[in-house]
């Protein structure tokens, strides 16, 4: 990590207040759909709690991101709109955005990372109609950023920041003060544990702005990605640090440095931070889809995953988690079934020395594979000029307590062999 000077563009203001978001609440009303807040028997039944989940992937967009757009969108001078915008995002600030330009009229520009998914892309495109242009630029959100800038100096557009500035951010506070109405209007009072995912920090902040205002007593956790935890290096450093490595699986919460503002928020404010590996927040993706009928993003699954160990939860109390974003492309559904069997321990990977001759493959799969354990992958270069050749083979147990016995089974059985780890590079081609 190294601590990086606060961009140019960084706005050097007063820390917002529980009446800033108030006051985004007001605007957004009519504009952002009130999301429902729904108990979700599956994890209420596992730690003996109340859960509910706050749907922001039922949002117009499919993500929360469009409360903080068009909140600050909607406070630009008649100058500034016709001058226009421009932001960098990793796709759902974008449709935020996207959103907020045809429904007032303002014409942006959109820089997103390559990374992003064609799903959102296509999406940008549509909610914005003729208002908006995208423009696919760099390999991370920081890359699309300074594209954006750059934009905002030759161009004169306002910057519309994904979570660094006082209107996103107290835009996507508003979350917290539906999910306390809709509370009230069951007879309830606020929640004990309100859980909520983190990437560059806006919508922590916008949260904790509200809370420890109105509602000191809720217990705030912020989940980030283990690979992108940039919120939990700028609070250990003092300051925002560019994270040198960064995993980008989570793509909507992959954000190598955080925002000067949402840090001071944070910095401000007591909160929880944990972290969640990125296996475990596809192993929590799957079972939102079949268990509970959620599609859920990585980073819209962030907050429920951490209930499986990260988020000490004790027994009857009443726990919000904010299911930030529905924006996933089918096809890495893949992927995300691979990274939750090897996070699982269900799924492993070997280089078998197989001896040149007929019948080696069928004595393997007698005398190595288990009854129930399934061969998932296997590349195999036959040499006639060899004794030996190697193969690559996956092999997908029931579960990680079947994994002894599959390598006492190996270690006896002729072939030689080789457990590809996860520090090896090999390891990154194939999950």
């Amino acid at each position: 990590m190294q601590l990086d000077p606060a961009p140019p563009s960084a706005p050097a203001a007063a820390l917002p207040t529980a009446v800033d978001v108030e006051a985004a609440a007001a605007r957004l009303s009519g504009v952002v759909t009130r999301t429902p807040l729904a108990t979700n028997a599956r994890w209420s039944a596992a730690l003996d709690a109340h859960v509910r989940v706050k749907r922001e992937d039922l949002q117009v967009v499919r993500s929360y991101k469009l409360r903080g757009a068009y909140n600050l969108v909607a406070q630009l001078s008649e100058e500034q709109r016709r001058k226009g915008v421009v932001t960098a995002s990793a796709g759902n600030h974008a449709q935020g955005l996207a959103y907020a330009c045809a429904a007032l009229r303002v014409h942006g520009r959109i820089y997103v990372p390559r990374t992003t998914p064609r799903q959102k892309r296509d999406r940008i495109a549509a909610l914005g109609q003729d208002y908006v242009e995208t423009l696919v630029l760099g390999d991370t959100y920081d890359d699309s950023a300074a594209a954006a800038a750059r934009d905002a100096v030759q161009s004169g557009a306002t910057i519309v920041p994904a979570f660094d500035d006082a209107r996103t951010l107290t835009g996507q506070g508003t979350v917290a003060v539906e999910v306390v109405e809709q509370l009230a209007e069951l007879g309830e009072g606020p929640p004990d544990v309100l859980v909520v995912p983190v990437g560059g920090g806006g919508l922590l902040a916008g949260v904790l702005t509200w809370v420890a205002e109105r509602h000191p007593q809720v217990r705030v956790v912020g989940v980030e990605p283990a690979g992108a935890a940039s919120m939990a290096a700028a609070l250990t450093a003092g300051a925002p640090v560019r994270l040198d490595a960064l995993d980008t699986f989570v793509d909507g919460a992959s954000v190598r440095r955080v925002g000067e503002v949402t840090h001071a928020v944070v910095a401000g404010h007591p909160v929880e931070l944990v972290t969640v590996p990125e296996g475990a927040v596809c192993v929590e993706m799957l079972a939102m889809y079949q268990t509970d009928g959620i599609i859920a993003e990585p980073a819209g699954a962030l907050a429920t995953a951490a209930l499986a160990g990260a988020v000490r939860v004790e027994p009857g109390q009443d726990v919000v988690c904010v299911v930030s974003g529905g924006n996933n492309d089918i096809s890495r559904y893949a992927e995300i079934i691979e990274r939750a069997l090897v996070h699982e321990g269900r799924k492993h990977y070997f280089l078998v020395e197989f001896p040149q001759e007929p019948g080696a493959l069928r004595r393997f799969l007698d005398e190595v594979l288990g009854p129930d354990d399934d061969i998932t992958l296997f590349e195999y270069v036959k040499r006639s000029n060899r004794e030996f050749g190697p193969a690559l083979v996956g092999i997908e147990i029931p579960s990680q307590e079947d994994l002894p016995g599959l390598l006492e089974r190996m270690a006896a059985a002729p072939p030689s062999f080789e457990r590809i780890s996860a520090a090896e590079p090999l390891y990154r081609y194939l999950v």
